[in-house]
């Protein structure tokens, strides 16, 4: 986004320049989708895997990586070849995309909203045991994030995500070298194997950290960076692997504590985000109560950094979404120009915030949650097959610039993501109660 200058708002070139190199002083969406991209729910995921198989699973979190990293550097690709934004993209392959992107959104926030909002305030209570119940916690983080975003343009989002997953990275590291790792195993379990009943844990472990529809708003949130043309292709991919080495090391260092922590002695953990709290109360007990309070801040920043990173990334590819139904930005107007700082001010961009924070509050006050959290997982689960397939529509075709479109590592990638996303969506129906 150039401002009237010419400059570029969250970068340090002038408009439609390009770097002379790739540098680590660019990076910042990577930052912002890894941060947005891991959630609570996949931290305990992730734990309760240690704690079932121990170090065996180490090689499915590291190909999980190698995934999302081919996902996330084909929709930046997308955007920064073709000048065009994803769901530009999505309407040249015909109303159904249109169709099928309304609906979604529009259920899925409303489901997220309330998943967001409760998440984060879980290690409030346990860290303020005397102050209010979680319902006014999980109110008070929805409007919290709703003012932050509501004000502050993808500039002050991107540090503020920043310092969020320095926290998290900070904790779950020093978690993980707190329970001393067994470093001969954990080695021995890059080799891939599966032990008996670990198929459905594998899936998981390679498909859900890391993955949602904040993927598809990566090229977003690197066209709001500054970056619009092929010229800062390099950047991207140095951007975008620093997202993911970084998500690789959370999946990494959760492992190692759900192995030594849990699988050696044999406790259990909650199935969902109170698993967290479950492994705080297990910290203190071990490693004191300084250890555990430092835990549930790093709990915190994983919680709040995903909701304020799906109500920025997620309204942001709302307003696109109705900017181009309206026949907004087409033609001659720069991705620059349409799909960040206006796209921000938006009715659109604002409205889907609103739904995002307020609808769902509704939800909270439901008896049984667990429920909830079964609904999200299988609308997360509808999304991933959706974005592999058409970006390997996309990435294939004329619609794309020969020089980018994909190879065949790309195209095995992609193809692969999609099929492992069609088997964890069709096993998050099963799981449904019918």
């Amino acid at each position: 986004m150039a401002d009237t200058n010419g400059n570029i708002r969250g970068g340090a070139v002038e408009d439609g320049a390009q770097p002379r190199k790739s540098s680590w002083r660019y990076i910042g969406p990577g930052i912002v989708v890894a941060a947005t991209g891991v959630g609570a729910g996949d931290l305990v995921a992730t734990l309760i895997a240690g704690s079932k198989f121990g170090y065996t699973l180490m090689w499915a979190a590291v190909i999980g990586c190698l995934v999302k990293i081919s996902l996330a550097e084909a929709a930046g690709r997308w955007h920064l070849a073709t000048g065009r934004t994803l769901f530009d993209g999505w309407q040249s392959l015909g109303k159904w995309t249109t169709v099928y992107f309304a609906i979604y959104v529009v259920i899925w926030g409303f489901v997220y909203g309330a998943t967001a909002m409760s998440s984060s305030a879980l290690p409030l209570v346990a860290l303020f045991p005397d102050g209010p119940d979680l319902k006014v916690w999980a109110i008070g983080m929805g409007l919290v994030g709703l003012v932050f975003v509501w004000f502050n343009k993808y500039a002050v989002f991107e540090k503020a995500m920043t310092v969020l997953i320095g926290v998290m990275f900070v904790v779950v590291v020093y978690v993980a070298i707190r329970v001393t790792p067994n470093l001969a195993e954990a080695f021995a379990g890059l080799v891939p194997v599966l032990p008996d009943g670990s198929l459905l844990y594998t899936l998981g472990l390679v498909g859900g950290v890391g993955g949602t529809i904040t993927m598809a708003a990566y090229g977003y949130w690197v066209n709001a960076k500054g970056w619009t043309n092929p010229g800062w292709m390099k950047v991207m991919r140095l951007d975008n692997r620093v997202a993911y080495v970084t998500t690789g090391v959370f999946v990494v260092a959760m492992l190692i504590v759900g192995a030594e922590l849990l699988h050696t002695t044999g406790l259990a953990l909650t199935q969902g985000d109170k698993g967290l709290i479950d492994l705080g109360t297990i910290l203190e007990e071990r490693y004191g109560a300084a250890t555990a309070k430092l835990f549930l801040v790093g709990f915190f920043a994983t919680s709040f950094s995903s909701l304020i990173g799906v109500w920025h990334g997620v309204s942001l590819m709302f307003a696109d979404f109705v900017g181009r139904l309206r026949g907004e930005g087409a033609g001659e107007a720069g991705v620059a120009e349409v799909a960040t700082g206006e796209r921000e001010r938006s009715w659109a961009f604002r409205g889907y915030v609103l739904w995002l924070t307020f609808p769902p509050m509704a939800l909270l006050w439901l008896d049984q949650p667990f429920g909830l959290v079964i609904v999200y997982g299988v609308l997360g689960a509808f999304f991933m097959p959706f974005l592999a397939a058409t970006l390997l529509w996309l990435l294939n075709s004329s619609r794309t610039p020969g020089e980018w479109r994909n190879g065949w590592l790309s195209n095995v990638m992609l193809a692969a993501a999609g099929l492992l996303f069609i088997v964890l969506c069709v096993q998050q129906m099963r799981e449904l109660p019918w």
